[in-house]
């Protein structure tokens, strides 16, 4: 396993096939100054190894206060009934992707796929706009709503002394009637990415871009789903 890298100002991967558990998306790590924020939390098998790489840091696992649920997989939210348990960390989510996390159709998490069993949770923070802001810590997260791969697909922006940085987790799909996706919508969705300019992009699975790759990734996704 790798160990747990900074990606950018305030910006750290703490989480991921190569950095937790084989099934792990990308799990990013926000520090907001007097509290943390966790983008996703992984499937669940790489608990133990996600807090080791949160200590490597100089931080402390606890002071995750908030978790966002970027969408209702379970390669991304299979970890958050533990963080929950153990630290009482608060779950963001989009009122769209509610019903997977919560539980009342679990069908939605895609967990058969692998093979885990979902323990559900409640969701503390639940966004309903198309855009949203709230401030943990001494940092602004901004929450744009991104139906495509899901109907309550999320992405996040911060802006730091590294530029904007962009969570923009799975953009690349998959696509499955199953979980309501929405080609249309999708590509409305990477409209709004695309016009931020971020300049680093986190993805869920395809890893770190940064500048004009930016660009040249998610119009290659458009270009293979037009």
């Amino acid at each position: 396993m790798s160990k747990a890298k900074a990606v950018c100002d305030r910006v750290y991967a703490v989480g991921g096939s190569d950095l937790s558990a084989p099934e792990d998306a990308f799990v990013y790590l926000v520090d907001a100054g007097s509290e943390l924020v966790l983008i996703d939390s992984g499937v669940g098998y790489g608990m133990r190894r996600i807090e080791e790489n949160i200590r490597s840091l100089g931080f402390e696992p606890a002071s995750v206060w908030n978790i966002v649920a970027t969408h209702c997989h379970i390669d991304h939210i299979g970890g958050l009934f533990t963080w929950k348990e153990r630290y009482g960390s608060k779950i963001i989510a989009h009122e769209e992707d509610r019903a997977g996390i919560e539980g009342e159709n679990n069908a939605l998490t895609a967990a058969s796929m692998y093979g885990v069993d979902y323990k559900p949770v409640k969701v503390d923070t639940l966004l309903k706009g198309q855009a949203e802001k709230h401030t943990y810590g001494d940092l602004e997260l901004n929450f744009l709503h991104t139906p495509g791969h899901t109907p309550g697909s999320i992405c996040v922006y911060i802006d730091t002394k590294d530029g904007r940085v962009l969570f923009g987790q799975d953009i690349h799909g998959p696509f499955s009637p199953a979980w309501g996706s929405d080609l249309k919508k999708w590509r409305v969705s990477m409209q709004k990415l695309l016009d931020l300019r971020a300049d680093v992009l986190c993805e869920g699975h395809a890893g770190i871009y940064r500048g004009e790759k930016i660009r040249n990734y998610i119009e290659s996704y458009l270009k293979r789903y037009k």
